[in-house]
């Protein structure tokens, strides 16, 4: 049985402006990163699981997490290393 093109092809071509739009404007919006050691060193730093704690001499909260697995297709077969690292600060101040 043959794929009908024609309504896929009419679909994309709908799709498409609000596709381009979207990567004009994200590529806009988002600016360079850069790499900070620091903050590479303080992730790796980080121990496995959740922890959050708000010190008494500041108005803020900090909060860390981490995540490390392994994920394997079969039980020798290739595998990658998932290493997620989160830290956050929420400061509030009166103004």
């Amino acid at each position: 049985m043959a794929l009908p093109l024609a309504p896929i092809a009419t679909v994309a071509l709908k799709c498409a402006p609000l596709a381009l739009a979207a990567v004009v404007v994200l590529r806009r919006a988002v600016a360079a990163g850069r790499t900070d050691q620091r903050a590479e060193d303080a992730m790796d730093d980080l121990d496995e699981g959740i922890a959050a704690h708000r010190p008494r001499d500041r108005d803020q909260m900090n909060a860390a997490a981490r995540l490390r697995r392994i994920v394997r297709l079969g039980r020798s077969g290739p595998g990658i290393e998932i290493d997620a690292a989160l830290l956050g600060r929420l400061r509030f101040r009166r103004v």
